[in-house]
């Protein structure tokens, strides 16, 4: 292997270790549900689409959009976590709460998931939150052979 391939497999090594610390030391701080947002009005909203891969462990990555204050800011995902069975693509729409500034989005989410797919049939729900306070709820079709029940860490880094 050359070098300029192997740079590329070591940064995302190193990602995937940091989120499997973050999640293993912050999943029990984590309040996501409809109680953490109840009676708040959502501060924007995201459209993601990613890849997911799950044999008792998880991974996945994608890209998408935060529309905030009437911008379109584009991203990425990519994320580790646990549980789930199977390989899926999601497409996935919600709201953003309590984003005061474009700075407080990109960080480390801890997110917690349920869902199927089994060719088009799907049906699932992402709640998402950073250490900056940040919620996202997304509604998730999936695409592919998916049992998905679990938690992961989750980075989202802002696109130019």
């Amino acid at each position: 292997m050359t070098k300029q391939a192997v740079q590329p497999i070591m940064a995302r090594v190193a990602l995937v270790s940091v989120c499997v610390l973050y999640l293993a030391g912050c999943v029990g701080s984590v309040a996501l549900g409809p109680d953490a947002v109840k009676g708040q009005t959502p501060d924007g909203a995201v459209e993601m689409h990613e890849v997911q891969a799950a044999y008792i462990g998880s991974g996945s990555a994608g890209t998408g959009v935060l529309s905030f204050r009437g911008v379109q800011y584009p991203f990425e995902v990519g994320g580790v976590g646990v549980g789930g069975l199977g390989l899926s693509t999601i497409e996935a729409t919600g709201e953003v709460y309590n984003l005061r500034e474009l700075g407080q989005f990109p960080g480390t989410y801890g997110q917690a998931r349920y869902g199927f797919a089994i060719g088009t049939a799907s049906a699932g729900d992402l709640w998402m939150q950073n250490e900056a306070g940040v919620i996202m709820h997304l509604k998730a079709k999936r695409t592919g052979l998916m049992l998905s029940l679990g938690g992961d860490a989750v980075v989202i880094s802002m696109r130019p």
